[in-house]
């Protein structure tokens, strides 16, 4: 679903910063070899990533849903010098493609990829985080949420990716349809739950932006 006209879409991504020589060769690849390609960031989202990075100047970042690398290296960019990602994915034919970007990256001793079960290894992290990026499958954002939100500093902040899920958050919901019903769910969550301050963007497929009180 697009919720601006695309000679405006344009217009935004023209007179936005453009993304770096890395990211853009990162961006090609992905769309040539991988599965499923359109769950990229891409340059527009990325730069938002990069953006509120570079605000929060985190020193610890959680990245759940690595896929190719390229939200990871956004988010990384906004890093204070001696700060660490952590970025989660359990796909582990995917982890030699972000592995190869990371280490062509400045960040490359920065980002620890851990590939796995998120549910299983986010109990075993002791850090406690100033960003978060919730990038994955859609039954279990709640969940994630629910693990994570002790792990926050004050005034840390979570970003939750495909809230708006094509639209389909607004529509009649199908019988077998987990993903649009748990994102609903969940939706409803970051707005009630007053432990945070939460405020949904209508970017790309929907970005909401949760600050930790």
């Amino acid at each position: 679903m697009s919720f601006l006209s695309e000679k405006i879409e344009n217009y935004v991504v023209d007179h936005s910063q453009k993304e770096p020589e890395l990211l853009q060769k990162l961006n090609k690849e992905t769309w040539q070899k991988v599965l499923n390609p359109r769950m990229l960031s891409g340059g527009y989202q990325g730069r938002i990533l990069s953006m509120i990075s570079k605000l929060i100047q985190p020193k610890t970042i959680l990245e759940i849903g690595t896929y190719t690398g390229y939200s990871a290296l956004c988010l990384a960019e906004g890093l204070q010098k001696n700060g660490t990602l952590f970025t989660i994915d359990k796909n582990e034919e995917l982890e030699d493609f972000a592995k190869k970007y990371f280490e062509k990256s400045s960040y490359t001793s920065q980002i620890k990829q851990l590939v796995g079960n998120a549910l299983t290894i986010l109990p075993t992290l002791n850090e406690k985080f100033d960003l978060v990026f919730i990038d994955a499958d859609k039954v279990n954002y709640s969940t994630y949420f629910n693990m994570i939100i002790g792990k926050m500093n004050s005034g840390g902040v979570i970003l939750s990716d495909n809230v708006l899920w094509s639209g389909k958050v607004i529509e009649e919901i199908e019988p077998n349809d987990k993903d649009t019903k748990a994102l609903v769910e969940f939706n409803k969550m970051l707005n009630t739950d007053d432990r945070i301050e939460t405020i949904l963007l209508p970017i790309r497929d929907g970005l909401s932006i949760s600050r930790v009180k």
